[in-house]
């Protein structure tokens, strides 16, 4: 679990994130959402620690970060998985490699050890004959997949995903969502989406925090954005035609 409480960032002192609490779950997918400028990805990058905060507090599992050792952070950092928007893939490496990659730099497992490990991750997130191929040999599908697999691969307890369906067909991104979401649920990972894929929030979102000028404007779950009447929420989610007729559906029953 990840617990803020009255976060706030700013840059130049002009605020960006102006007082967020929310709970990220353990075992289910919590999206993050909201549109261009909203805080969003300053956010993510808060929880990740690459942004420090301004003030308020985040806490892993009850350890608040702030307080954590230079150690208890290395160790936090081990067990954060995390996927790119750009799947951020070393182009020199096959799949397999790239994979390896985590297992490399921070443990010192046998590289027999190391191989088989990447292999159980890469028959987890169904990669077919891969191994071998390189990044510009395969689909964006597929490097999905291997962006996933190489979060996964050091066990982490928190998945952090950064539009995970950019630059995918409809198709595809149905597919690597409910791959993100089996994977949360079948290793019981704290899992952090940060998207603006709608579709992404009718078929994962177990719990949604939108963001909306820097703050929490409304958390709920995807049956919950079904009867909320807050209107910058129907607003956001609902701007297609598609959306609102799939709500008046269900408003119905």
């Amino acid at each position: 679990m990840i617990k803020v409480e009255n976060i706030k960032k700013s840059f130049d002192d002009i605020p960006v994130l102006k007082g967020i609490s929310a709970t990220f779950e353990k075992g289910k997918t919590n999206l993050i959402i909201g549109q261009s400028g909203s805080g969003k990805t300053v956010f993510l990058k808060c929880l990740l620690g690459l942004f420090s905060i301004d003030s308020g507090k985040i806490f892993f599992e009850n350890k608040r970060l702030k307080e954590m050792s230079i150690a208890d952070r290395l160790v936090l950092r081990q067990e954060m998985g995390m996927v790119f928007q750009g799947s951020a893939l070393f182009d020199s490496m096959t799949v397999e490699e790239n994979i390896m990659f985590p297992l490399d730099m921070f443990t010192t497992k046998k590289n027999s050890e190391i191989r088989d490990r990447a292999n159980v991750a890469i028959k987890r997130v169904n990669l077919i004959n891969a191994n071998e191929k390189y990044p510009d040999e395969i689909s964006g599908g597929m490097k999905k997949r291997v962006a996933i697999a190489r979060a996964i691969v050091m066990n982490p307890k928190y998945l952090f995903c950064d539009e995970p369906n950019s630059g995918l067909d409809p198709k595809t991104a149905i597919l690597i969502d409910n791959l993100i979401q089996e994977i949360t649920e079948e290793y019981q990972i704290t899992t952090v989406i940060n998207t603006h894929d709608m579709n992404s929030v009718m078929e994962i979102g177990q719990k949604i925090v939108f963001l909306r000028n820097g703050l929490k404007e409304w958390e709920g779950s995807k049956e919950d954005i079904f009867s909320t009447e807050n209107e910058a929420v129907t607003n956001f989610v609902y701007s297609s035609d598609l959306f609102k007729k799939v709500r008046e559906v269900y408003l119905k029953k």
